[in-house]
């Protein structure tokens, strides 16, 4: 029987924030699609996503990491690929702070930056290390429809996410050759904690679905297919290059 090019049995992937929304949807389209999975992320954040993972006969591993935390990320690397060989890597771990630019505090501008951008790229370098060696590896960041508008009272995350678009382009031209596919995936309106509030808002919730051909508010399966996409032998010809997953709200 000829292999399907989504068909991931055999491969093992890296998930960072992978406890809940996006992460954990990102994992399970990960497992079912036939990877084995290291799941990296705070500490006691990910044992539901584990225990559904293991439920889908996948081999599961947690592993707890503060990405900001960079000479942890080296280490924690390091652990990893030196008792498997890792062939995916999805950066999801992210936040967001939200506040008047104008009241944006030092501390809350460097959490974010280095969670979301500083973060993303020491892991994208110690596990892509061991990839462009061998010459096959496969690295998706979540960015976000952020990281080509400005938003409003995100700005830290809005620059952070202009930084993943930017770091998957640079880093496509440099690893491309040596067999590595880098890209990223911007998520539209997703229903999600991040997204409570705009949710809760009835006035903006409205203004949002106005917007949105599709006509509702994304949910964690919408991203999953497209990272297992990403992830895939079907994408072996895509680099640098940010999907935009959004119900059509960049069309408008």
């Amino acid at each position: 029987m000829t292999r399907s090019p989504f068909d991931l049995h055999g491969r093992c992937a890296v998930v960072t924030g992978a406890g809940r929304g996006l992460g954990q949807g990102i994992a399970l389209g990960l497992a079912r699609a036939g990877a084995d999975l290291v799941l990296v992320g705070r500490s006691g954040s990910q044992t539901e996503t584990r225990d559904q993972v293991a439920d889908l006969g996948r081999d599961v591993e947690i592993v707890d990491l503060d990405v900001s935390d960079h000479e942890a990320v080296g280490r924690v690397a390091a652990e990893v690929t030196g008792s498997r060989q890792v062939d995916i890597l999805v950066n999801n771990a992210g936040i967001i702070d939200r506040a008047d630019a104008l009241d944006v505090t030092r501390q809350a501008w460097h959490r974010v930056v280095d969670v979301n951008l500083n973060g993303l790229f020491f892991l994208c370098q110690e596990f892509g290390r061991p990839m462009a060696a061998r010459g096959h590896g496969k690295i998706v960041s979540v960015a976000s429809l952020l990281s080509f508008q400005g938003g409003i009272r995100v700005a830290a995350y809005t620059a952070s996410k202009h930084g993943v678009a930017g770091i998957t382009k640079a880093l496509a031209n440099e690893w491309g050759p040596l067999g590595v596919q880098v890209n990223a995936i911007a998520p539209g309106y997703m229903a999600t904690d991040n997204t409570t509030a705009l949710r809760a808002d009835p006035d903006r919730s409205r203004a949002i679905l106005a917007r949105i051909p599709a006509g509702r508010w994304g949910d964690a399966a919408d991203v999953a297919g497209a990272a297992v996409f990403l992830s895939s032998a079907a994408a072996d010809y895509v680099n640098g290059h940010v999907l935009v997953v959004d119900g059509g709200w960049m069309a408008r």
